[in-house]
């Protein structure tokens, strides 16, 4: 545990080079292609798990290799078993759901994937009949026995039953529960309470395979937007059993689906490497932009009818350091710079445009608010910060006014935010933009009040707020150990004394800390959320009770919050809708088990041989929708 500053302003000191200058400048640059070295994968590397290893690709000009790096490491490859955006950004490009996005089509528009057609659906929105396409087949693998493995209706009914067996402790449990599958639920709470495995082979009404290619869900209740859930592909394609049960504990470094790509080598948090399927079908580039999406349609001119996908290879380091990552991408090891980091944004795009010297090698820019959300998470079950009570509302809203996010925005993400007002993230339904909440506010004048007025006063003349009880407050902050987390966690640890409170940083992987948070382990960490459909619902989850150790971290439990959730997943969009949004803000303001602190806006860049990037909106997939052109990084 690191401790942080004292009232008098004596902090540890960094220096975060944001360029070049002088010697310091020099030697950042020095260490920073240390680090590069030190993080790249080499030919003769040796993945964690050999049975994923593959020889590289032949160099040669008609090789196609994407290329780009995470800066945060993934968990693993088991749709059951992640959350993380990393890990969700490789998985539906091995597995695939039954329905997905269109590359082009903005907002969005839901096409089928592994479907044959729309889905079947009940006036009551509570049966949904879906039809595959004949002739699908999964990647080739030992677990087959060297016999080619056809998508079946069963193996959707298989996939989907996993997320409720206990013993794989699906992070994604609590919301697909939700979705109130019928039978489901029950098959689990067996399991649990008898103590013995889950029956994944007892028939449930509501996952059904009617035959080889027919699937039918029946839903409890009434569900309008359940075809977001079925176009999840990154947590619902298709598993086969066979490889679950011939890899068991090690499925999440084997998977193997119907998709564009598989994997063939991998090692923890460094390198991942996925190559093209080459049993995959016959699929060509289709999508639909608007007619007024100049963009767009010239993207669908250029590729509309070429087989997908049209690269050969992709290759993913981990970098979690900023400027590593940003000389990569300089350097030409990259194809691609995903979210580029702030502290370097002024030399990539000064003024929103791509650098004179980027430009005349090409490079493209591509901006966009991103639909997500950054907040300070709470423990709702921690015996000091949690709880209900007056005075833990008291201390969590004063947390949140003493933060300044605003200055964050302009030192830390220069000006690459900007403030949430609320869990809601920009481009989902329930989202306002002219919606202004106390989440948006600095103002360290009210949050002395507060704490001043419910006890969180300095009893023993130490110079640090202590619990209304005299003993001492501490508020241990998770957090992970990378350049730009420590001058968040330098900016905030001086906000917070500036009110009187006193910080300890637990610094960990991110790995490590999302696992401490899932199983309650933790006073208050920063973590970030993306939007995984167009409804803005399954923000609010992190505040539904029923989801508590799964997409509700914080362990919030409201009855009256809980209502309005439920409430709201049974109505069809419109005007009741809409005032129950409001109304849950309202809520999730007041009494602030999360402080939300701003919406990134993200630029990515592109070096010219990748053609046809689109930064997608609530999907991952895309590797199979791009292109390389070797020869255009040389023209």
């Amino acid at each position: 545990m690191r401790p942080a500053a004292t009232p008098r302003g004596a902090l540890r000191t960094r220096r975060q080079a944001a360029g070049w200058p002088g010697a310091l400048g020099m030697l950042a640059t020095l260490l920073a292609l240390l680090a590069l070295a030190a993080t790249s994968p080499s030919a003769a590397a040796q993945p964690a798990d050999p049975s994923t290893a593959a020889p590289a690709p032949a160099a040669g000009p008609r090789a196609k290799v994407l290329r780009y790096a995470f800066r945060v490491a993934e968990t693993n490859f088991d749709p059951a078993q992640v959350n993380d955006i990393y890990s969700r950004t490789v998985t539906p490009h091995i597995f695939e759901g039954l329905y997905g996005y269109d590359h082009l089509a903005r907002p969005y528009r839901i096409e089928p994937v592994t479907a044959a057609a729309m889905p079947e659906v009940s006036d009551d929105f509570r049966t949904w009949t879906v039809r595959l396409q004949p002739g699908i087949f999964f990647a080739d693998d030992p677990a087959f026995g060297g016999r080619r493995r056809e998508l079946t209706a069963d193996d959707y009914v298989y996939s989907f039953k996993r997320f409720a067996d206990p013993a794989l402790k699906s992070p994604t449990w609590t919301g697909l529960e939700q979705q109130g599958i019928v039978g489901l639920a029950e098959l689990r709470r067996e399991a649990l309470e008898g103590r013995r495995p889950f029956d994944i082979d007892r028939p449930i009404a509501g996952l059904q395979a009617l035959d080889r290619t027919t699937i039918r869900f029946r839903l409890r209740e009434p569900r309008p937007r359940f075809l977001e859930t079925l176009a999840t592909g990154d947590l619902y394609g298709a598993v086969a059993r066979e490889v679950v049960e011939h890899y068991g504990d090690a499925i999440g470094a084997h998977p193997v689906g119907t998709g564009p790509f598989r994997l063939v080598q991998w090692r923890r948090s460094a390198f991942i490497a996925l190559e093209r399927n080459p049993g995959y079908r016959d699929r060509v580039y289709d999508a639909e932009p608007a007619p007024d999406d100049a963009e767009g349609q010239a993207l669908r001119a250029r590729f509309a009818g070429r087989r997908i996908p049209m690269v050969d290879r992709v290759e993913i380091d981990v970098i979690e350091e900023e400027q590593p990552r940003w000389l990569s991408f300089l350097q030409g090891r990259h194809d691609f710079l995903e979210q580029m980091p702030a502290s370097f944004i002024d030399l990539a795009m000064p003024g929103g445009r791509v650098a004179p010297n980027l430009a005349r090698e090409g490079v493209r820019g591509y901006r966009v608010v991103r639909p997500d959300v950054f907040y300070m998470l709470y423990n709702m079950e921690h015996r000091v910060i949690g709880g209900l009570a007056p005075d833990r509302i008291a201390l969590r809203r004063a947390i949140g006014l003493a933060l300044d996010v605003p200055r964050e925005i302009v030192l830390i993400w220069r000006g690459q935010a900007i403030a949430a007002q609320s869990p809601l993230v920009p481009g989902t339904r329930g989202y306002d933009p002219a919606f202004k909440s106390e989440m948006g506010d600095h103002d360290p004048a009210r949050a002395m009040a507060l704490l001043d007025l419910y006890g969180w006063v300095d009893h023993d003349g130490d110079g640090w707020r202590d619990q209304p009880d005299g003993q001492p407050l501490v508020l241990e902050i998770t957090t992970q150990p990378d350049n730009q987390s420590r001058a968040l966690d330098d900016l905030r640890a001086k906000n917070l004394a500036a009110v009187g409170l006193r910080v300890a940083y637990r610094p960990a992987k991110w790995p490590e800390n999302l696992k401490a948070a899932r199983s309650g382990n933790y006073m208050v960490w920063r973590v970030g959320g993306s939007a995984a459909a167009p409804d803005g619902l399954p923000a609010l989850a992190r505040y539904h009770s029923r989801q508590i150790g799964g997409q509700n971290m914080g362990r919030f439990a409201l009855a009256e919050f809980d209502a309005l959730y439920e409430r709201m997943e049974l109505i069809p969009d419109g005007a009741e809708r809409d005032a129950l949004f409001h109304e849950a803000k309202r809520l999730a303001v007041a009494y602030a088990p999360y402080k939300t602190l701003i919406h990134r806006i993200v630029t990515d860049l592109a070096r010219p041989q990748l053609v046809g990037y689109r930064r997608p909106l609530f999907w991952q997939d895309w590797w199979h929708m791009v292109d390389i052109e070797p020869g255009a990084a040389r023209r």
